[in-house]
């Protein structure tokens, strides 16, 4: 099985949808806190953030990333990407650039975040020149 799709499988204005959802917990968020060094009240104190701001719960930290609607430990997320462009790499014959928009959204449908990129992927050749649907992935053998 492929991971991902190849450069020749994008059509411009293809959607695709992500399943499933993640949930979203308060560990995910203190972890992500901790590995950024963001220790705002905002994200980690339930108290401050019940007694001193418009939501009244901690709001989950953002990333980069345009945020449209918070986001808070317990809401699910959904994710769904649609292509913009592609071309072909001007550096990697073996490589092409796509362009595409995700759009996170919550259990309500309510769309909470949004973030454009761009992704160089392989080609067919490049898969086929490095063994096929699951490069680099090793041969089972026997122990002696």
């Amino acid at each position: 099985m492929q991971f991902g799709r190849s450069y020749e499988e994008f059509e411009v204005g293809a959607v695709y949808k992500h399943w499933p959802g993640k949930t979203v917990t308060e560990y995910d968020d203190h972890l992500f806190c901790l590995l950024t060094m963001n220790h705002h009240p905002l994200h980690l104190d339930a108290h401050y953030a019940q007694d001193t701001t418009q939501f009244g719960k901690n709001v989950v930290v953002g990333k980069s990333l345009r945020h449209i609607a918070p986001t808070f430990h317990g809401d699910t997320i959904y994710g769904e990407t649609v292509v913009l462009d592609k071309w072909e790499s001007k550096s990697k014959d073996d490589r092409g650039v796509v362009h595409v928009e995700t759009k996170g959204y919550k259990q309500d449908g309510t769309v909470v975040c949004l973030f454009r990129r761009k992704v160089m992927v392989p080609k067919n050749s490049y898969l086929e020149a490095r063994g096929g649907d699951q490069p680099g992935r090793p041969t089972p053998h026997d122990t002696p």
